[in-house]
């Protein structure tokens, strides 16, 4: 049986690496060293920054809630939330973000109910 070498597949791999770092700049989309180097540490933010997005908008629903909250007569945030929890209310932060912003008088009938 005669021997294959592995050229194809090496070749594929480096064709892969280079077109993933296309449009990086400098060398970084042109030499396979340094663009596959760049392609790990792009994939290190990606995958950090995917768990951060969610702190972010779990932060962005507060700050609306605190807002739609105090304009309709609570004090804070968190007693707000306390409250609705004593109440046993099912609406998680994004959904009564989404009411305060979007739909100001269904979350204004919420608030009232929480007292």
């Amino acid at each position: 049986m005669t021997r294959i070498k592995g050229g194809t597949t090496a070749n594929k791999r480096r064709k892969n690496i280079l077109e993933r770092a296309k449009g990086y700049r400098g060398l970084r989309s042109k030499k396979l060293n340094y663009a596959n180097e760049a392609l790990m540490r792009a994939g290190r933010y990606a995958f950090a920054h995917r768990r951060d997005k969610k702190t972010v908008f779990r932060q962005l629903w507060i700050v609306r809630l605190n807002a739609a909250v105090r304009e309709n007569g609570h004090r804070s945030y968190s007693t707000f939330i306390a409250k609705l929890k004593k109440n046993e209310f099912a609406l998680d932060r994004k959904v009564l973000a989404q009411f305060a912003s979007e739909h100001p008088e269904i979350f204004a009938r919420i608030s009232k109910q929480v007292v």
